[in-house]
């Protein structure tokens, strides 16, 4: 971002060392402070706007709509719905008591049930709940010639290719006629097939026996047929206390394979941004936010105008770039999220007889803190750029960058051999064990193998043969050998950096070390500490030029003779230009006058390091 981080971005020094170092010093501290408070900023906006409430309304409705049972069956909840006869059970049941909660434990109403309803007693249902479903056409696929006496009827997965789109049963309301599906609508990823919205939809009323009758008239007239293959239960609900919204969404599908797979959605989420005093101090810590990606953005612009394709060498530079854009897409989320929920929350509320969907604006709200969780944890690892500047953290980057080449060498057989056993256990396995239902499924499976988390029997139950083979080689070659490999390459990678570090090649620039200096520099100036003997600071001196010739590839036999010729002409100079008296010096012995004057290369060597 400035002149500090110009040693890795391929820049050339333009002054002397030591004034380098302290302009170094001032802007990578300024860096530092003002990256601190821009995290600290985006910490606050962040952590402020989630509610630890967020988790317990979730739970609560969960639970009550989730693992309430059904009256005389304890078995048989949502969760556990397998057929056509349990999910009727569920609606005339769990579904209904959930929704309508007519009054106190004492029969005591305490609201008016003319304009809204309400669940827990503490939550406004917000409209009224919707119920739809998705099918698909007869004869969608192919029945075998030899079983087409047998069997006339065919009805594929879902696709819109397939969805059936004309009307049935009795044709005389909506739900028995196709409604299209709205353009602004997000479409629904099930575990068997991808929805989208529209299809044969009904609303439930106020009046909870007219809603149990409604049931029973669906029940009785089939409104779920072959075809059908999924049914959405929709509805939304707002907690005052906690100034939080419940978009809640039950989902049964119906494969082609028959039975029924149920999942389920539940989004607590803050709508109404800016209510409280605390609101208010959430929307001052976004305008600080803009301004940090506005002052940031500018900094980028200029070191690119400045270093060119050379900006493009840092892998620092690259995090830079990616943690703005992420920056650039949160704010557009937050921008339109805002925006839809002012043009649309008022119309929502308006008529509290229809749905009102509350879910297309949850669904953005969602996105929206997914971006913003992936923009704080890139915040987070750039402190790694300034921690580098530390010896340890150092090593670090340097025995990633040295071992990254082996590393890739290493990754390339290790998920060949990864990828082999995974298709094997797909192939063997996939149709009898849950972990090695899809191909991906596999891939993770083999994850938490290599983590100890594995099932042995199901893989042994379903193959004897070539489940216990597939496992002991796994682990053989995976966890034993690859991964040890792989540990190897690091050891060995970190010992030959210890090792250099040791012999002085390390970074010039060390934040803490400078950090330090600049901080006993302030101190003297204070009066406030003793400065510092001259033959300390040339014994510092001399020690670090001494690691700078190691730097640039000088033995320790030269550096050592280097330092000894220098001794011999500091005691020259002393003897014949020093106004002191002769006897605070000693003379030169021949000894050191022949090891001064051995070869012209060791003076060249003597002579730069007097500079």
């Amino acid at each position: 971002m400035a002149e500090a981080s110009r040693w890795h971005r391929g820049g050339t020094p333009k002054h002397p060392l030591h004034y380098r170092k302290e302009v170094e010093i001032r802007t990578t501290l300024q860096e530092l402070l003002l990256y601190f408070i821009f995290l600290i900023n985006l910490c606050i906006l962040t952590f402020g706007m989630v509610n630890p409430h967020m988790y317990y309304l979730n739970r609560v409705m969960s639970s009550l709509f989730l693992d309430t049972s059904v009256p005389g069956d304890e078995r048989t909840n949502f969760k556990s719905i397998r057929s056509i006869t349990d999910f009727w059970k569920f609606m005339e049941g769990p579904l209904l008591e959930g929704l309508y909660w007519d009054s106190w434990y004492n029969n005591q109403k305490l609201y008016n049930l003319k304009n809204s309803n309400r669940i827990y007693y503490e939550n406004i249902l917000l409209g009224v709940p919707q119920v739809r479903q998705l099918k698909v056409r007869n004869n969608t696929c192919k029945v075998y010639s030899s079983f087409q006496s047998l069997m006339s009827e065919c009805y594929e997965k879902y696709t819109s290719a397939n969805e059936d789109l004309s009307e049935f049963g009795l044709k005389d309301d909506t739900e028995w006629k196709y409604s299209t599906p709205s353009v602004s609508s997000p479409w629904h990823w099930g575990f068997v097939g991808v929805y989208r919205n529209g299809g044969y939809i009904f609303t439930l009323s106020k009046s909870k026996s007219e809603i149990k009758d409604k049931f029973v008239n669906l029940r009785l007239n089939s409104w779920i047929t072959r075809g059908t293959r999924v049914i959405f239960i929709d509805f939304s609900l707002y907690n005052a206390n906690v100034n939080l919204f419940c978009i809640i969404r039950l989902v049964a599908e119906f494969p082609a394979t028959g039975g029924i797979l149920t999942s389920w959605q539940f989004y607590s989420v803050k709508l109404l941004r800016y209510v409280s005093y605390y609101d208010y101090f959430i929307a001052s810590c976004e305008i600080t936010f803009c301004i940090f990606l506005i002052v940031f953005t500018i900094q980028e612009i200029k070191n690119m105008k400045e270093f060119k394709w050379a900006y493009f060498k840092s892998i620092w530079n690259w995090l830079e770039l990616l943690l703005l854009v992420l920056c650039f897409v949160a704010v557009f989320f937050n921008s339109y999220c805002n925006i839809q929920v002012f043009l649309l929350l008022g119309q929502l509320l308006k008529n509290t007889e229809k749905y009102s969907d509350f879910y297309f604006l949850a669904y953005w709200h969602i996105y929206y803190n997914n971006i913003l969780a992936i923009t704080i944890f890139f915040a987070w690892i750039k402190i790694f750029k300034f921690i580098s500047f530390n010896k340890t953290m150092s090593q670090l980057s340097s025995t990633l960058s040295r071992c990254i080449k082996d590393i890739v060498g290493f990754a390339i057989m290790f998920f060949i051999i990864f990828f082999a056993y995974a298709q094997l256990g797909f192939l063997v396995f996939g149709s009898q064990v849950d972990d090695f239902s899809t191909f991906h499924n596999s891939i993770f499976a083999q994850f938490r193998i290599i983590l100890g988390d594995f099932n042995f029997a199901g893989i042994q139950q379903a193959n004897r043969i070539l489940g216990p083979i597939y496992f002991i080689t796994f682990i053989f070659f995976v966890f034993f050998v690859l991964l040890n490999m792989f540990l190897a390459i690091i050891n060995d990678t970190y010992s030959e950096v210890k090792a250099d570090y040791s012999l002085g090649r390390r970074p010039d620039f060390e934040l803490c070390k400078m950090i330090k200096e600049s901080y006993n520099n302030a101190l003297e100036k204070l009066n406030l500490k003793k400065p510092q003997k001259d033959e300390n600071k040339n014994n510092m001196k001399s020690g670090d030029l001494a690691e700078r010739a190691r730097r640039e590839g000088f033995d320790e036999n030269e550096i050592q003779s280097a330092e000894r010729m220098k001794k011999w002409k500091e005691r020259l100079e002393k003897k014949h230009y020093s106004t002191e008296t002769q006897d605070d010096y000693q003379p030169v012995t021949q000894q050191e006058f022949r090891d001064g004057t051995t070869t012209k290369y060791k003076m060249r060597l003597a002579e730069c390091l007097t500079k």
